[in-house]
């Protein structure tokens, strides 16, 4: 579950980041897809979250973007933190409460601990623009490495199984 709270994380800092990073996975085959999640590997959803994630790397350098910690900005983010969760809990074929619950206290974290984090820098940096493209970087980095480590435990649990049977 520690995965799936950095992949939370992620979706705090930049909310369409790990869903595109999802799509990507389930689409190259990495990550197994359930019956409900087939939509996510499809290449148009890559796409479209895909672009999603880079209109909001660019949407977020503008200094009129609204806080990320007013209403709207913290529920996209729960709720994309709620699908990103069901997403990785269906690949493990576990309930989805679970993955929901963890990937939305990671998306909490991430959002307000990514907000005050920002601003520290920002003003120490004496600009936003290097900051907010740091911060960038760093949930795609979060949001690739999550979804790889939720690869390498599902692939892991798969060969525990098979030389359980």
């Amino acid at each position: 579950m520690f995965w799936i709270i950095i992949l939370g994380i992620a979706t705090g800092m930049r909310t369409m980041t790990p869903l595109a990073v999802l799509c990507w996975f389930m689409a190259l085959a990495l990550l197994p897809v359930d019956n409900w999640t087939f939509w996510a590997a499809k290449i148009v959803s890559v796409i479209i979250f895909t672009l999603c994630a880079l209109s909001e790397y660019y949407i977020d350098t503008l200094p009129q973007t609204s806080s990320r910690t007013r209403i709207l900005g913290v529920s996209a983010r729960l709720i994309a933190a709620a699908l990103a969760g069901a997403m990785v809990a269906a690949s493990f074929q576990e309930p989805l409460a679970g993955g929901i619950l963890f990937c939305c206290i990671g998306a909490l974290i991430g959002t307000y601990g990514g907000y005050h984090l920002r601003m520290y820098l920002a003003r120490r940096v004496g600009r936003d623009l290097p900051v907010a493209l740091a911060e960038s970087a760093l949930a795609l980095i979060f949001a690739i490495v999550a979804a790889h480590r939720i690869h390498v435990d599902i692939k892991d649990a798969a060969a525990a199984a098979r030389t359980f049977f």
